[in-house]
């Protein structure tokens, strides 16, 4: 089973928020999670970002790959090291 930490959506139209949860990769995005691990809200000022870092840490120990946005979520909060990323090549 290829686990994953990723986002899924909740909140009402046009409003939306975010749970992180560890799922199979192969659910849907709104399906049945294993855990729920934190919440996000990107239309909080500031940003709203709360994640147990134990159960993370404990997931990727166990092999469950994030999201890239997720990664990048992580990242921002410490809880994974900066990566390099490569940007996206300029249009012409």
């Amino acid at each position: 089973m290829a686990v994953r930490i990723r986002l899924t959506r909740v909140g009402a139209t046009k409003q939306p928020a975010y749970r992180i949860v560890v799922t199979d990769s192969r659910n849907a995005r709104d399906s049945r999670a294993i855990e729920t691990i934190g919440h996000y809200n990107p239309r909080r000022d500031p940003v709203e970002f709360v994640v147990d870092v134990e159960k993370v840490k404990a997931w990727l120990a166990k092999g469950a790959r994030p999201s890239d946005t997720v990664a990048r979520l992580l990242e921002g909060a410490g809880v994974l090291p900066k990566t390099e990323r490569k940007s996206a090549p300029a249009s012409e």
